[in-house]
């Protein structure tokens, strides 16, 4: 059965053809309107690319659910994807061309904060919604845009979580912080030292590190000569988390590591093997936080024989959210269907309960999970009343 994602050279193919257009769940019968098109961004190829095909997968399932029950306004969804490369100049090269279409309602941009700040400026000329299904840097909900929404939660609520569980359940007190030098790490460097600071705490060793690194022996050793007891991490791509956690191990490194989600995402676990058995991770997405979730991973299960993870999780719930404000503005222009996002709430998603804030926030809570030797343990769910 043909699905409802359409790559760049797929639309090509597919825009020649006189034969009706196939869509995930039926075909369209020629004459019948038009599909509402979503644009995607999404990393297909480079740093990030497993999760990329990670989150197709997610995209997948949720059309499914969509288009099987009338789609939106009674017409079918389809995704209209372009590849960002893993990259800021792809990312914005991407979205240009997605918006250069025409017949783009709105868009989910399935990429990192830096290159979600990086593809901004044009999101705010284009004037659609832009529903951010990766980035959790706090700033780009908190600098006046109001066409960027996210369907994760924010790392505000990341650096609480993790701050509270190595201090009160863990019991410790001397903190190395080891984070990403883009967007993304550095926002959570900031909320977790002020996290920290909240609990009379200080880190005894904040260390930054580029992306895509050869070798981060130099970042293994300097937690290796530190005094901490406990290490936290903000990192954004799997293989450099891989090869940090291999690294660490051979330095002798054990302390009790708590991560931001992609630590425990199922390309970094492949990766990394054993040398991250025995880590926690705060992670938006876990089988066992909610019937939801469970329900969402034997799905995912069922179709693609390997379990899902937060990539997948956020994507299909974006989907499905993004069908339920069109359905509710009763409209595909861009200002009713902005407002009616802003209006869910209380949506019981595979990630979470969805009320969105005044900021474009649509989650307010994050798992705590460990690494019991390859497979993940749930571990509690915490969830966050407030909007920061």
């Amino acid at each position: 059965m043909a699905n409802s994602i359409i790559t760049r050279r797929r639309a090509a193919a597919l825009a020649a053809s006189a034969s009706a257009t196939a869509f995930l769940g039926g075909s369209q019968a020629r004459g019948a309107q038009d599909p509402i098109r979503i644009g995607q961004v999404a990393n297909l190829t480079g740093a990030a690319a497993d999760s990329g095909r990670i989150a197709a997968n997610g995209a997948k399932l949720a059309l499914d659910d969509v288009n099987a029950n009338g789609g939106a306004l009674g017409r079918r969804l389809e995704l209209v994807v372009e590849d960002s490369q893993s990259s800021n100049p792809g990312a914005v090269l991407a979205f240009s061309r997605l918006t250069s279409r025409g017949d783009i309602v709105a868009f989910l941009s399935g990429t990192a904060s830096t290159q979600t700040h990086a593809l901004a400026p044009d999101a705010l000329k284009a004037g659609k919604p832009v529903i951010m299904v990766f980035a959790t840097d706090p700033n780009l909900t908190h600098m006046g845009h109001p066409w960027l929404l996210r369907c994760r939660p924010n790392d505000s609520y990341s650096a609480r979580v993790i701050a509270e569980f190595g201090a009160k359940d863990l019991g410790k007190q001397k903190w190395a912080i080891v984070h990403s030098t883009d967007a993304f790490g550095t926002a959570g460097l900031k909320a977790l030292t002020e996290a920290l600071d909240g609990l009379s705490l200080k880190p005894v060793l904040i260390q930054g590190y580029t992306n895509q690194q050869a070798d981060y022996m130099p970042v293994a050793l300097a937690v290796k000569r530190s005094d901490a007891d406990v290490l936290a991490s903000y990192n954004t791509f799997d293989n450099d988390v891989a090869l940090l956690a291999r690294q660490m191990r051979q330095t002798g490194v054990t302390l009790p590591w708590i991560g931001s989600p992609v630590i425990a995402s199922t390309s970094t676990l492949r990766l990394a093997g054993n040398a991250l058995f025995g880590t926690y991770a705060v992670a938006d997405f876990a089988a066992d936080a909610s019937p939801e979730a469970r329900a969402f991973t034997e799905r995912y299960e069922r179709a693609y024989n390997k379990p899902p993870d937060f990539f997948a999780a956020t994507t299909f719930d974006s989907v499905r959210l993004l069908a339920r404000a069109i359905n509710a503005a009763q409209s595909t222009e861009p200002e009713p269907v902005r407002k009616a996002i802003l209006s869910i709430k209380g949506f019981r998603g595979a990630e979470g309960e969805y009320s969105f804030d005044a900021n474009g926030d649509g989650l307010h809570c994050y798992n705590v999970i460990k690494n019991a030797d390859g497979k993940i343990a749930f571990i509690r769910h915490v969830e966050f009343q407030e909007s920061t």
